[in-house]
């Protein structure tokens, strides 16, 4: 079909020319050849210099060293600071150490806000003062932290060196001491290497944190004190989490043992509904059985009370009837076939109760069959006072004087009015 179309589209679909070859303008390298091969630099060994002629390698200083040489200087610088400073100082004429040193007391680690007046009242509970000079900076006119206090009586001082170290002033617990510069034969204040501190001497493990003042057993209690604290205080929190496990225990028993009372509960009305059940079908069934026999005896009573002219309707009443229950008021009463049924089943329910129930259900009926004897009793004695007098038996309304059923009497002998409800009932064959 191509060759029908017109030239301007078969140009379209015409082949282009091919691609001319063009020689490479060089050769590819695996075509390339080399004159000389690759080597090392055993060539170029004869450029290098002359290690004899090679001036000696200089030795430069570590940062490490550098550090340690200038931590010597500065302490050999100190140690001669120290040892002028020595030669100068002189406790006994200095002008700023006033008044009796056996009465003067050092003070120590004080907040740099306490003031000379909140020193002043915190350290006359040990007695009167007689002067407080606090230690200020030369250079910044501020507060160096320590202070000296003289009392007026050297009991007064002895009394607070004893209690009031350690008693915090300002949120600070302050360090009280004697003044040792002029009572202490040889000794040299902090700044000249001497004190009782001790932490200026090396790392953590050389260093004390205590004043010095008393005896390091004193410190070591402390420590002591400190441990079996912290030991208590473990103690404790192992018996909270203990007491907390064994809580969580019971509280997860509970929860079990209130929802197994829950099931239990929940079975027990189960079992109390069906024996409600049971109970009520029970006493339905023996309510059944009284009535039917009370309205047996009452038909047989009704019978043989009354004059001639009753014999027709009890012999009626004495037969069943046909539409009737079954042993209500036929010739076998409550012995029929369908009540010994009845009773075998009852028989056999009651074998597989307890004894308990059956002792229980025994006295029930023996108590309820001795109410009804008293009741049908009483009946009777009232049906026998009011038989020969009102001519009407039974206490039922309907009967005329002469013993017959009016109901009889309107339907024409075809059937008869029951006395108890006024049903029309057929008669019995005769």
């Amino acid at each position: 079909m191509t060759q029908f179309l017109p030239p301007n589209l078969l140009a379209l679909f015409a082949p282009r020319d091919p691609i001319p070859y063009l020689p490479p303008l060089e050769k590819l390298p695996h075509e390339k050849h080399h004159n000389q091969p690759y080597c090392g630099i055993a060539p170029y060994i004869r450029e290098f210099e002359d290690p004899r002629d090679a001036p000696p390698p200089t030795r430069a200083e570590t940062r490490e060293e550098r550090m340690e040489r200038k931590r010597r200087e500065k302490i050999e610088r100190r140690q001669q600071e120290v040892e002028t400073e020595l030669k100068m100082w002189d406790p006994h004429n200095d002008p700023n150490a006033q008044g009796d040193a056996f009465k003067t007391l050092f003070v120590a680690r004080v907040n740099y806000d306490t003031t000379e007046s909140k020193l002043r009242r915190e350290f006359e509970v040990y007695g009167p003062i007689k002067r407080i000079h606090m230690v200020y900076s030369k250079r910044s006119g501020k507060p160096r932290g320590y202070a000296f206090i003289e009392y007026e009586h050297e009991r007064d001082m002895h009394s607070a060196y004893k209690h009031a170290d350690g008693k915090k002033i300002d949120g600070r617990r302050v360090l009280v001491d004697v003044e040792r510069g002029r009572t202490v034969k040889g000794w040299r204040p902090r700044r000249l290497g001497g004190g009782l501190g001790g932490t200026r001497r090396g790392g953590a493990d050389v260093n004390i944190r205590h004043s010095g003042r008393d005896d390091t057993s004193r410190y070591d209690e402390r420590d002591r004190d400190r441990d079996r604290e912290r030991e208590r205080r473990e103690r404790s929190r192992e018996r909270d989490k203990e007491r907390e496990r064994r809580r969580s225990r019971s509280r997860d028993r509970r929860r079990r043992s209130r929802s197994r009372d829950k099931d239990e509960r929940r079975r027990s009305r189960e079992r109390s509904k069906d024996k409600d059940r049971d109970r009520k079908r029970r006493s339905s069934r023996s309510r059944e059985r009284a009535r039917r026999e009370r309205e047996r005896k009452e038909e047989l009573r009704g019978g043989g009370g009354g004059g001639g002219d009753m014999a027709e309707p009890s012999e009626a009443g004495d037969a069943a009837p046909d539409d009737g229950p079954p042993g209500e008021l036929g010739p076998d009463g409550p012995d029929g076939p369908e009540e010994k049924g009845r009773d075998r089943d009852r028989e056999r329910r009651r074998s597989h109760r307890s004894e308990r129930e059956r002792r229980r259900d025994r006295d029930r009926d023996r108590d309820r069959e001795h109410k009804r004897g008293e009741r049908g009793s009483e009946r009777g004695r009232d049906e026998a006072r009011g038989g020969g007098g009102s001519g009407q038996d039974n206490g039922l309304e309907g009967l005329g004087s002469d013993g017959r059923d009016m109901y009889m009497e309107a339907e024409g002998g075809d059937g008869y009015m029951a006395p108890e409800n006024g049903y029309l009932m057929e008669a019995a064959p005769e």
